[in-house]
């Protein structure tokens, strides 16, 4: 996970507020069932844990067989990954692919598949591998039937981009991210990308406002020509639309594969802070960005505190839940 945001140091001016247009239905709101812990419940558990709380969507990062059989018949919507280490082979061997898709695809008749992650925020010289990847995976969906059910796509961290602020300036960074781009518009699939305002504001020296971060800003803090925005999330997203646009693209949707707010660990790392964030992320879902306002589909980061999770203090603080199942707080996921 890795975000980067500059903020402009901007003089803040009073507005009557910015506008919002009402939501005429409530987008899809999931959860990232992250399984890097020794003391993680089991999936059946888990899964039951995500429909007592109408958690409605979920993003598993490999194909874990006991998850898939206890998804079956629940019409949670699943996005599931192809793990990193696997794209070279799936790049160059097309039969690999097929049997990937066969082996965790069509072996697991009532799991509610939507989409299929090839790779996540893979970057470097391995990027190279991601789009045949795509290409292999989504030719054995076809073969199948299923490419107007299943989309094809690929998880990508925010610093995929460069000049972010204003959000009209941003550009991709990275060669590979065209031809991505124009693979999801030719398949009608959204680019997942992992959106966290958690640290570009750990990261920015203070130049970002805790408010503007969190959703709770109460005026705009960035101007970009038409549009106006009071929290970093929007500014991100719409970031990467204008980023596609650069390369020709405007009709790929984007779908927010991972967001959320560390309860522990770090710089405005407290409880009330994630419960702040993570709430009023659920919230906003059905509202979109200034740019694309509508339904933005999301997927908050991560079901558990996750022990086994290397890096910084933080990447383990992430869980809406501890592993006994009890709240690390409180979110309401039937928000309308």
């Amino acid at each position: 996970m890795a975000s980067e945001f500059a903020m402009p140091k901007i003089v803040l001016a009073l507005l009557l507020g910015a506008l919002i247009a009402m939501p005429t239905s409530v987008g899809s709101m999931g959860v990232c069932y992250g399984m890097l812990g020794d003391n993680l419940p089991e999936p059946s558990e888990v899964i039951s844990l995500y429909q007592s709380n109408g958690i409605d969507a979920m993003r598993l990062y490999n194909p874990n067989s006991d998850a898939l059989t206890a998804l079956k018949g629940t019409n949670i919507s699943l996005m599931v990954g192809v793990p990193n280490e696997e794209l070279a082979t799936f790049a160059s061997n097309a039969s690999a692919a097929a049997n990937w898709v066969q082996n965790n695809i069509l072996a697991y008749e009532g799991v509610s598949f939507k989409y299929i992650a090839v790779g996540n925020e893979l970057m470097g010289e391995n990027a190279s591998n991601i789009l045949p990847a795509m290409h292999n995976i989504h030719n054995a969906i076809t073969s199948a039937g299923l490419q107007d059910r299943i989309k094809v796509s690929t998880s990508v961290r925010f610093d995929v981009l460069s000049e972010t602020s204003p959000p009209s300036n941003a550009v991709f960074s990275s060669s590979h991210m065209g031809p991505v781009v124009q693979f999801l518009a030719n398949t009608s699939g959204p680019l997942l990308v992992n959106i966290y305002p958690y640290f570009s504001y750990a990261y920015s020296n203070g130049d970002i406002p805790l408010d503007f971060a969190l959703f709770t800003a109460p005026d705009a803090v960035v101007y970009d020509n038409e549009y106006q925005y009071n929290n970093l999330f929007d500014a991100m997203v719409d970031s990467v639309y204008y980023a596609m646009e650069k390369v020709g693209y405007s009709n790929v949707n984007i779908v927010v594969s991972e967001s959320g707010w560390p309860s522990y660990g770090g710089v405005g790392t407290t409880i009330e802070n994630a419960q702040i964030y993570n709430q009023n992320l659920i919230n906003h879902r059905a509202y979109g960005t200034p740019k694309r306002p509508g339904n933005l589909e999301t997927y908050i980061f991560a079901m558990f505190m996750e022990n086994m999770k290397t890096g910084d203090e933080v990447e383990r603080n992430f869980g809406l839940f501890y592993p006994d199942h009890s709240p690390v707080y409180t979110v309401n996921f039937n928000y309308t």
